[in-house]
């Protein structure tokens, strides 16, 4: 089962449990505002037992992942008209001196949960998130629906193409023959032509938007991106990361993992030509990459390669002490968020 540490890490593992608000409720009680559907910062912070402060910092780190999931900074008229609807928000000690409120939904509370690492309450909730999760993995599956709803799909496909034909190749004919032939509703008839020609159009342009989506659906990555990496055993995984190099553009790639490799797995250029090492450790979710890890890189990534480029690559969470480290020596760190974005298609930023 996923450590919830996972959680931290990746953002799309956290996107994928936001519908799972109810989970809140079942860890601790959460206070709501008299609208039924807000809390502040401060009810945020007494829910997580952590300082308003803690809660401030780390919806600036991670503001945009927060505002898409309900957290809105009210200010000016939206401000009063928030508090006269909600009139215990100002018996507040300055009510005349507040300029902005920062509210958030039972939706943002939920990713403050998944973001927020000094807090019991937060980790009961990602425990639960995570058993959930892991419930909905094991339980048997029906396809049928699935199939059935592709089926659909194919079928309106066809219709679409059927219609579009019957209107190309026989009504619109019709109208020519019938424009050629009257005179006295020769008007009517262009302008009932025009019409079936702009529905022709229309179909034929969602044909070809519905055959795009389409191709966008095949061309997505199977789920279980990270299921996959994990049961490749080590030299498999670092051949995969040597063809995720490749496809952003790096060269010379060389597979070099096992004795007398002195402690880098691939070496490398990236794509506009600096040299490039990486390190490769496939280990469990639960498990964590420490600082005496990125501690062994660095003196062969920077002494022995001299590399301009230097990736550590984990199946697993990075401790803050390593990602402090890697980040005050020049390492990328690839943790298992970035590492499932990035084998999902996203291009790595550090080869860019």
């Amino acid at each position: 089962m996923i450590n919830d540490s996972a959680l931290l890490e990746s953002q799309s593992l956290r996107n994928s449990v936001l519908e799972r608000t109810d989970v809140l409720d079942r860890v601790k009680a959460l206070s709501l505002l008299p609208d039924g559907m807000h809390v502040t910062t401060a009810m945020v912070a007494a829910y997580f037992g952590v300082s308003a402060e803690v809660v401030r910092q780390l919806t600036k780190r991670h503001r945009e992942e927060l505002e898409v999931n309900g957290m809105v900074v009210l200010r000016g008229a939206d401000l009063r008209n928030f508090e006269s609807d909600n009139m215990s928000l100002s018996l507040g000690s300055y009510p005349q001196a507040r300029r902005s409120l920062t509210v958030y939904s039972r939706r943002a509370v939920l990713n403050i949960a998944m973001l927020l690492r000094d807090s019991d309450v937060a980790r009961q909730v990602r425990v639960y998130l995570l058993d959930m999760e892991y419930l909905a993995r094991t339980q048997p599956v029906d396809n049928s629906v699935h199939k059935d709803s592709d089926d659909l799909d194919d079928l309106d496909a066809r219709i679409d193409q059927r219609i579009t034909r019957i209107l190309g190749k026989t009504v619109v004919p019709m109208f020519n023959t019938l424009i050629e032939t009257s005179g006295e509703h020769r008007k009517e008839l262009i302008a009932l032509r025009s019409g079936v020609q702009r529905i022709e159009r229309r179909l034929h342009h969602h044909h070809e938007r519905l055959k795009r989506l389409e191709g966008l659906r095949d061309d997505r990555p199977a789920v279980g991106v990270m299921a996959a990496m994990d049961a490749m055993n080590g030299h498999a995984f670092e051949r995969h990361i040597a063809k995720l190099l490749a496809r952003d553009g790096c060269t010379n790639v060389v597979v070099q993992g096992g004795h007398g490799d002195r402690g880098v797995d691939l070496i490398g250029l990236t794509a506009d030509g600096r040299r490039m090492v990486v390190q490769c450790k496939r280990r469990a979710p639960y498990l964590t990459i420490a600082s005496s890890d990125i501690q062994k890189f660095i003196g062969s990534a920077k002494v022995l390669y001299s590399a301009e480029v230097a990736l550590f690559v984990a199946t697993c969470p990075f401790t803050p002490e390593a990602l402090a480290l890697a980040s005050e020596t020049g390492i990328t760190a690839v943790h298992r968020g970035v590492l499932e974005e990035w084998s999902a298609g996203e291009p790595l930023k550090a080869l860019e």
